[in-house]
């Protein structure tokens, strides 16, 4: 079992993407395990065979090979990717605290990250936690729109990302089940 990305393993892999059509994943799922039974354990191709069943929609089957994937020790930028498409998968079989769980962490772990910080205000806002969907946002524009009208705002933007950061903080210090 080899846990590396070698050139040869890039690049098969990079020939199942070449050939993937999003309409009809079957043929993908079947290259990527072929290259799994080439691969065995490989966290790089679990995590391809992962995402090629969450692109057909089956998502309970991709979470089993995302977490083998990160089980497996993948990195880098795949492990990115890999928490990205897990917490996403999670919040789609509904389980929202895994789904923000694997989100925070891959935005501690890839803070520059802009596509997981969108994923991250989508789960919040599955979880029902609107103001922290939108203070995520905020941030996230504030951090990354360099326009003149944009900078201009940039302080009020901030501050109001952080008031709404604190509202969900408050919201979410209350017991469950008790109004606010």
């Amino acid at each position: 079992m080899t846990s590396t990305l070698t050139p040869e393993l890039d690049a098969a892999i990079r020939e199942g993407f070449r050939n993937r059509d999003r309409d009809n994943m079957q043929p993908t799922i079947d290259y990527f395990h072929r290259l799994l039974d080439q691969h065995p354990g490989n966290p790089f191709v679990l995590y391809e065979v992962g995402g090629s069943y969450d692109t057909a929609g089956e998502e309970e089957r991709a979470r089993g090979y995302y977490e083998q994937a990160m089980d497996a020790r993948l990195d880098g930028d795949a492990l990115r990717r890999c928490l990205l498409q897990y917490g996403s998968t999670l919040r789609n079989l509904g389980l929202y605290d895994e789904s923000l769980a694997a989100l925070l962490r891959a935005r501690a772990e890839f803070p520059e990250s802009d596509s997981v910080r969108l994923f991250l205000a989508l789960s919040l806002h599955a979880a029902g936690r609107s103001d922290a969907a939108v203070a995520e946002l905020l941030e996230l524009s504030a951090d990354r729109i360099r326009t003149d009208e944009v900078t201009r705002y940039e302080a009020a933007l901030r501050r109001n990302a952080a008031h709404l950061a604190e509202l969900d903080g408050q919201a979410n210090s209350r017991p469950r089940g008790l109004p606010g």
